[in-house]
């Protein structure tokens, strides 16, 4: 498998470090809202690699955080008037629920920042004491001059960032060696959650948890590191200077960026009202239609979020489940006994999509035209598959396709269909949970109906409903 490595600017063949094990590290939402559709595209992009490399037999040690202590969740805290791990955890559970919904599996491991303090403190101490790091009144920074291969990752030249693109700088207080110096520890303000350290009473730097968390839980040195390309500059390259400073060692052999995502050509934001959470997004839509979507490209490129687009990935998504209904269908009622001599020549084709398949994966993960071939094998199973066809062959048709389909987690499975009068009682249901503050319950028949296929639009007039 060739992987485009951020840092070399090539693809280059992957080469695990441990043969047989990869340890892949993606950086995390910070938990202070639902999570947005942004956010949704690293997840679903690197659960698919994690799956297509467990799919070639690798063994995937899958680590991406929660970033659970952030200006937003204090801020948001102080606002509730609660304290900020009550945001955090909240938050935490509404995203886990996003992504299942999005069939991005748990990771191996979840580590949460404010878990992990006491390894914090101990590599901020390690690069006191190897001179990269500096204390001003309690404040500690990395001093970025001394990491001679700073911009490495992103092809800055320090120099330059010094000299004009102040926008560039990671912050400009007065009391830093140089302006490029990045926090490591700052002392608490009021209001703030705080923990003891040698310095003061203060919290991690956002750059310091994602160093600390990757080497506790994978080493000191990772596989792949992955996440949005807005997280080049200056959040990795700055994970590569401290981790690379405390460790005497490379940081990640290769690094993998996702593009951007646009809300109709546009850059979302909430000022532009295209600011959408992937809750919002569920509503309008099953979020397989989403995963499907965010697949139809590849990762690197930027990705449009349209009607039309969703529409057209919807329509192409309804093609392949149908398909292997068809295919089901032929397994219950198709012909007994022996494939044959046609069927059986047919069978062996199926191993040329396989292939197919397997090539666009290891070109850099092509999801796109591993979609393409998916479409390919729907053509030719339309096409081979009669209504006098054997149950074995139609079986063996029927498990390539889920097979390549599940390597991209799109569920082919056709879900059953609720009766009317079954779906207005769970709507219902919901609306008295709400009425008793019950929201964990009404969470859970919203997904349950939309796991069946049914969106639900919550209007001034009432509850309205449709099938997606």
């Amino acid at each position: 498998m060739k992987i485009f490595n951020t840092m070399t600017r090539t693809k280059q063949e992957f080469k695990p470090i441990n043969e047989g094990k990869v340890g892949i590290y993606v950086c995390g939402p910070t938990v202070y809202d639902y999570i947005h559709i942004g956010n949704a595209r690293p997840m679903i992009v690197f659960d698919t690699l994690r799956r297509y490399l467990e799919y070639k037999g690798l063994e995937v040690n899958y680590v991406s955080n929660f970033t659970d202590v952030d200006d937003k969740i204090i801020q948001k805290a102080n606002a509730e008037n609660v304290d900020s791990k009550v945001i955090s955890e909240r938050f935490i559970e509404e995203c886990k629920k996003d992504m299942a919904a999005l069939n991005v599996r748990e990771a191996t491991t979840h580590p949460k920042a404010t878990e992990e303090i006491d390894d914090m403190i101990a590599m901020v101490a390690e690069l006191i004491a190897k001179d990269y790091a500096y204390v001003v009144n309690g404040t500690v920074y990395f001093r970025t001059r001394k990491f001679r291969d700073y911009g490495k990752l992103s092809k800055k030249n320090i120099d330059d960032l010094r000299a004009g693109n102040r926008e560039l700088l990671v912050s400009g207080e007065d009391e830093k060696e140089d302006p490029l110096d990045f926090v490591l520890w700052k002392p608490k303000k009021e209001g703030e959650p705080f923990w003891q350290s040698p310095w003061c009473e203060g919290r991690p730097g956002w750059h310091l948890e994602c160093s600390v968390m990757s080497k506790k839980y994978i080493g000191d040195i990772i596989d792949i590191h992955a996440g949005g390309e807005d997280l080049i500059f200056p959040h990795h390259e700055n994970e590569i200077a401290q981790s690379e400073a405390a460790n005497g060692t490379e940081f990640a052999r290769y690094w993998m960026h996702n593009g951007f995502l646009k809300i109709n050509n546009e850059k979302m934001s909430k000022s532009l009202g295209n600011f959408f959470t992937v809750r919002e997004i569920g509503e309008k839509y099953d979020l397989q239609v989403i995963r499907f979507f965010m697949l139809s490209a590849h990762y690197r490129s930027p990705l449009n979020f349209s009607a039309d687009l969703v529409e057209s990935s919807k329509n192409g998504l309804e093609r392949i489940k149908t398909a292997y209904a068809k295919l089901q269908e032929l397994c219950a009622n198709g012909t007994d006994g022996d494939m044959s001599a046609q069927e059986a020549s047919f069978v062996k084709q199926l191993d040329g999509y396989v292939e197919k398949f397997e090539a666009a994966m290891d070109d850099d993960l092509n999801t796109a035209d591993a979609i393409s071939v998916i479409f390919e094998l729907v053509k030719f199973a339309n096409t081979t598959t009669t209504e006098g066809a054997t149950k074995s062959y139609a079986k063996a048709v029927a498990d390539k396709l889920a097979m390549l389909a599940d390597v991209l987690g799109i569920i082919v499975e056709q879900k059953e269909d609720l009766l009317d009068d079954e779906i207005d009682a769970l709507i219902a249901e919901r609306q008295a949970a709400r009425k008793e503050k019950n929201f964990a319950r009404a969470d859970e028949i919203r997904n349950l109906l939309l796991d069946k296929g049914i969106v639900l639009e919550d209007t001034r007039e009432g509850v309205r409903w449709k099938r997606a």
